[in-house]
């Protein structure tokens, strides 16, 4: 497989998921801030965790929520709305159209058809919920075409691995949206507003009831953090990901019969999420584990693009 298509297929997950993850953070953000009276002052956190901040102020002078929702989901001087990843996504499927079956194709193009139409124009605050489900189910759409009528061979890698990487850098940036930016004071910890918001970042990356199947609904931020982080049965969860971008890792291993410095940085944070406990995450800091986090993850997306740029 040219490295070029390897590329494509490999931002194109990834482009498509961030679409499907921008919508999360912003029903995040949305939920989060209906528990509390600052307003916009929500809304610098929730940018600062999409990375779009700076962005935001070069085209605002002034944050409001309006703004800051129109600026996540349709934008396209930011670069990771929803409308712009989607475009993106969709221009690096037509750049990789021949490794792709009719079924993950059509799932593509409709929906940025579909997302064409909804986002046309500004979204109004009772109409948000339903635009970000059909962001969801759209782009869960693609993923359920792809991985029911691909052939699990280094495409089907290369576009697992693009997806586990933008969702672990997801789950990353809203859990510390809810511990390190929304959190008014250590005095709520534990009150009712601080349940309420734990039960919201759930509900954002679909894990509410999966949590309470676990642990009766007991909203206790430790094992919620934990369930994020460590929990391997947790599709969204730091450790499910690094569980999946290594095992894909190896498949391309196995298939090229060489390993890449992608592979080292892999493994070791994937061991690490298997050998690390909550409390001592807790007690050196939760933020300070989650910037290192996407850190690291970020390596590790640059040394699969440059450790297979040539080699395949």
């Amino acid at each position: 497989m040219l490295g070029k298509t390897a590329n494509g297929l490999y931002w194109m997950f990834r482009y498509i998921e961030r679409a499907e993850n921008m919508a999360r953070l912003i029903d995040a953000g949305q939920r989060v801030s209906l528990t509390r009276s600052k307003g916009a002052d929500d809304w610098d956190g929730i940018l600062q965790s999409a990375g779009v901040q700076e962005a935001y102020f070069e085209v605002y002078d002034k944050l409001t929520a309006d703004n800051a929702i129109d600026f996540l989901l349709r934008d396209r001087r930011n670069p990771s709305s929803v409308v712009s990843c989607i475009d993106s996504g969709r221009q690096n499927a037509r750049m990789v159209r021949t490794a792709l079956t009719r079924e993950t194709w059509e799932a593509t193009n409709e929906c940025w058809i579909d997302t064409r139409a909804l986002l046309g124009a500004k979204v109004k605050p009772a109409d948000l919920p339903k635009a970000i489900d059909v962001i969801k189910h759209r782009t869960a759409l693609i993923r359920g075409a792809f991985h029911g009528s691909m052939l699990r061979n280094e495409i089907y890698n290369f576009a697992h691995i693009g997806t586990f990487i933008e969702r672990a850098d997801n789950t990353s940036r809203i859990l510390d949206v809810k511990y390190y930016v929304l959190l008014p004071s250590v005095h709520h910890v534990g009150t009712s507003l601080d349940n309420l918001q734990w039960e919201s970042i759930l509900r954002s990356v679909s894990a509410h009831r999966a949590y309470g199947w676990v642990h009766n609904g007991e909203y206790r931020p430790s094992e919620i953090a934990e369930f994020l982080l460590l929990d391997v049965q947790l599709p969204r969860s730091l450790a499910y990901c690094y569980e999946k971008i290594v095992l894909n890792l190896d498949y391309l291993a196995a298939d090229y019969g060489a390993r890449v410095q992608a592979h080292e940085t892999a493994h070791a944070i994937r061991n690490t999420l298997r050998t690390q406990k909550i409390k001592t995450i807790m007690d050196n800091g939760l933020h300070e584990f989650l910037e290192d986090f996407v850190s690291r993850n970020n390596i590790v997306s640059q040394q699969i693009s440059e450790g297979y740029r040539f080699y395949v």
